[in-house]
């Protein structure tokens, strides 16, 4: 049994403190992800500081934004009116991301925290960078049909398991953070990082660092947004490929758009490529194909899963056609 030190804070200031005290410390919320991976001997904090104390409040921003603190549960979230008005790519990709049970337990501030289901990771009996720096990693040459298509490196082939973090990347939202050092924002498209030579560090956080809430800004787009998911299975199953897509049509052209996918790189993928290709462009199915076409350039897909590659041109051009005339199911 590995033993470790617990406490429960009350504020994210006594967070901060009682994190910064102990050498190896983490934050539970939910603990949909790190108690498995502690029980796995994935992770072995020396240190647990209790999070679920602090405020689940879901409060509209004087410019007609949302702030949503890191302890609200996924399913209050996806339940909360103005989510599903203002932003229902969200609650969708919520609602589609786990079982009642876990979606109950899984805080905001958790889900971005969560790690990679790559079968590797998870095997210690498997050479893994992210798991044991330097080991190697042998998904690359391995079983290899979950993993990246963009932005992998020689180091790590993983992606990233969220679909709520897909939503939030294509509704550009902002994480707030405080650490000893204050408080700060980033951008969500920044918070998680790409492996390079270090696959084990995923996001922009410091040690000790915590995350306090998510903002969405007042996108008036994102009232005609959604989210659509393929995977193996209907029931609780991570995506192969999934979408979040936002678009605003006026007079027969893309005025504006928002496109991001999950289950394609070792974090949500935002697809600049294809809005840069598309607005200003006509809101048909040809637009799409083409911009479509523009973000999957760089696609570098492995042995077993060039597969992803056709689905996410489907998916992306399904989708757009689909927001385009009105329908966001």
């Amino acid at each position: 049994m590995i033993e470790f030190g617990y406490a429960r804070a009350g504020s994210a200031d006594e967070a901060v403190r009682l994190a910064a005290g102990q050498g190896a410390a983490r934050y539970l919320g939910g603990g949909t992800n790190l108690v498995d991976l502690m029980r796995e001997e994935i992770e072995a904090p020396g240190f647990l500081v209790d999070v679920t104390a602090l405020p689940r409040e879901i409060c509209e921003t004087p410019d007609g934004g949302l702030l949503i603190g890191a302890a609200v549960k996924n399913t209050a979230l996806a339940e909360h009116r103005l989510v599903r008005e203002r932003y229902p790519a969200l609650s969708r990709a919520i609602l589609s991301g786990a079982s009642g049970q876990i979606r109950n337990m899984a805080s905001v501030g958790g889900n971005l925290m969560q790690r990679t289901r790559c079968f590797y990771f998870y095997d210690d009996a498997a050479r893994c960078n992210k798991r044991s720096p330097g080991a190697g990693c042998d998904a690359i040459d391995g079983f290899n049909r979950i993993h990246a298509v963009f932005g992998a490196s020689p180091a790590c082939v993983a992606t990233h398991p969220s679909d709520m973090c897909v939503a939030l990347a294509a509704l550009d939202a902002v994480v707030h953070i405080e650490g000893a050092g204050g408080k700060r924002t980033v951008p969500f498209e920044k918070f998680h990082r790409l492996p390079g030579g270090r696959p084990q560090v995923e996001t922009t956080l410091s040690p000790g660092e915590l995350i306090t809430a998510v903002e969405l800004p007042p996108l008036t787009l994102a009232a005609q947004s959604t989210y659509r998911k393929v995977r193996d299975r209907a029931s609780y199953a991570f995506a192969l490929v999934s979408i979040a897509a936002a678009l605003e049509v006026r007079d027969g052209k893309v005025h504006d758009l928002r496109l991001a996918l999950g289950g394609v790189a070792h974090k949500p993928w935002r697809a600049w490529k294809a809005e840069e290709a598309l607005r200003g462009a006509p809101a048909a199915e040809a637009g799409f194909l083409a911009a479509a076409e523009a973000e999957l350039a760089d696609a570098a897909p492995l042995r077993d899963n060039a597969f992803k590659v056709e689905l996410a041109r489907r998916l992306i051009v399904t989708t757009l056609s689909g927001l385009a005339q009105g329908d966001a199911a």
